[in-house]
């Protein structure tokens, strides 16, 4: 029997570009093959989410429609990004569930058929942990330090596979989707 994959969460510093600190989107450098993965999960019908963190919107220092812009030219089906600070308390800035919880209300997703891409192993990994959604940690951005001297802040979890890169994790994910079991 196939594991049916709805949708792919998918973070952006340092899992599609970048080194894993902010970067304006006007600047932003996608890695070559993160836009191959993106079409890849779209090939195979899985809805695609960007799901980020941006506290640089609340300083004024990007916008929400440059973000959102910026992901709808990547091909993602929509974003979701939590603009807050983190003395904020926001219900939507990772490690919480929130942008995970809406958009399975707005799409109708059940989140234990979703999978989370992220470099960061007590932010990304940690949310898709509270809901049972698949986990993968790329190994670029900030994917090494979390598996070595960040691993004690997220130990109550294991990532389901680490990838080397975005396009490893999609292909890993298509893998997994076609294999029956």
């Amino acid at each position: 029997m196939k594991q049916i994959v709805e949708a792919v969460f998918i973070d952006r510093d340092g899992t599609i570009g970048g080194y894993g600190h902010f970067i304006h989107p006007n600047e932003f450098e996608i890695f070559p093959n993160a836009l191959l993965a993106i079409q890849l999960l779209k090939k195979n019908n899985i809805k695609v989410f960007a799901f980020t963190n941006q506290y640089r919107i609340s300083r004024g220092q990007a916008t929400l429609d440059e973000f959102e812009e910026q992901f709808r030219e990547y091909g993602f089906d929509q974003s979701y990004i939590c603009p807050h600070e983190l003395d904020d308390h926001c219900d939507c800035r990772k490690p919480k569930a929130g942008m995970l919880l809406r958009a399975s209300i707005e799409h109708k997703l059940d989140l234990t058929k979703c999978v989370v891409i992220g470099d960061v192993g007590d932010t990304d990994m940690l949310a898709a942990h509270r809901v049972g959604a698949k986990k993968i940690l790329v190994k670029t951005g900030w994917g090494e330090g979390s598996l070595g001297e960040f691993r004690d802040k997220w130990i109550e979890t294991e990532p389901d596979f680490i990838a080397g890169d975005i396009l490893e994790a999609v292909e890993w994910i298509i893998d997994s989707s076609m294999r029956t079991t």
